[in-house]
């Protein structure tokens, strides 16, 4: 697969099939994704990668705080900062808007929502669920080494004809998690990734995800001008 089409057919996969992933094609790709870039080669990123039993146990724990709503939310970090506006609070409502448009959920539906939501915790039927964390003490730089670590995975999931599901949901049940998953203490725990093959068929697999312009997003400088 060329690095374009990987890009370009790499999504938030939200409904994954029932089909196992095997560790061999796991560790193949964790090991090329070793060669992410990050400053000062730190690399700063650590996971924890979950199938079967194990990973159910989490699912069954989280399941029981799911009920108790925003009370049993305890994230180490903002998900989303606090004063998110403009653009950005605006593709963050649309994508949002996008995806319960494709399952036919109104806005009005709140209880059918949220049922949606908790698939989250489930990691959307995928196989595997990685967990991510890293030292307390790393900051935004670090973090967005992380960052390119997990594009990385992604891409080359793609390659193994594989999908992934970035999760920051997960966050908030930080506290929650690591009683069942042994993170350190010293470590903030990030987000959580599904990883398995997706459903073709699925409408929430399907619908048009909007991305800003270039202009919005880049300003050329010392270029000449075309024509």
């Amino acid at each position: 697969m060329e690095v374009t089409e990987a890009v370009q057919s790499r999504r938030s996969i939200r409904a994954f099939l029932d089909k196992p992933v095997e560790r061999e094609t796991l560790t193949r790709i964790i090991e090329k994704a070793q060669r992410a870039p990050s400053g000062g080669n730190t690399q700063p990123w650590h996971g924890i990668v979950l199938t079967g039993a194990p990973m159910h146990r989490l699912f069954d724990r989280i399941a029981e705080e799911f009920p108790k709503g925003l009370a049993a939310h305890a994230p180490e970090y903002h998900i989303y900062p606090p004063e998110l506006d403009g653009a950005y609070e605006a593709r963050r409502f649309g994508i949002g808007e996008a995806l319960y448009a494709a399952l036919e959920i109104s806005r009005e539906d709140k209880a059918k929502r949220l049922m949606w939501f908790a698939n989250n915790f489930r990691a959307f039927g995928a196989p595997v669920l990685m967990l991510v964390h890293t030292p307390k003490y790393m900051g935004p730089p670090q973090w967005s080494d992380i960052g390119m670590w997990l594009q990385t995975i992604g891409l080359l999931c793609r390659e193994e004809g594989l999908d992934t599901c970035f999760q920051e949901a997960w966050a908030v049940y930080s506290p929650q998690i690591r009683e069942v998953v042994d993170i350190p203490e010293d470590h903030t725990f990030f987000c959580g990734v599904a990883i398995g093959y997706r459903d073709p068929d699925a409408p929430v697999n399907n619908f048009t995800v909007a991305r800003a312009s270039l202009d919005e997003a880049i300003r050329w400088q010392g270029f000449p001008d075309e024509g």
